[in-house]
């Protein structure tokens, strides 16, 4: 199996043992992207409108890393730490992913990292 690991400083750095992407043979795995700016550390603004920005675009820098953009994603995931996010989450998300839109799963989790209101993962393929 053909593995390269994908590493930007476009995105905030993992947080533990993981890495930001996986290309593996084609298939590229975005890890659980946080609303971290990269540039500052810092979760961008409070709101799930601008946390859902934030996330997409640090999915987007990975995916830019490898050579590849959100209209190569097949399948994203979404975490959210309160359903009642959804619709303001969808808004954010609709303006990224247009045309042929991905597979997406959307659930609430108990808690995301740095009590994070959403996180999003992706897989692309090229």
């Amino acid at each position: 199996m053909g593995k390269t690991v994908i590493s930007t400083k476009n995105a905030p750095t993992a947080i533990g043992p993981y890495s930001q992407g996986i290309d593996a043979n084609g298939i590229v795995y975005v890890s659980g992207q946080l609303p971290v700016d990269p540039e500052t550390g810092a979760f961008a603004g409070e709101d799930i409108s601008n946390q859902a920005e934030q996330s997409l675009r640090n999915v987007q820098a990975v995916l830019a890393e490898a050579g590849l953009t959100l209209a190569h994603v097949v399948k994203a995931t979404v975490y959210l730490q309160n359903m009642g996010d959804f619709a303001a989450m969808n808004e954010v998300y609709a303006r990224y992913f247009t045309g042929d839109c991905p597979a997406r799963s959307a659930v609430q989790a108990a808690a995301l990292p740095k009590g994070a209101l959403v996180e999003i993962e992706a897989i692309a393929v090229r």
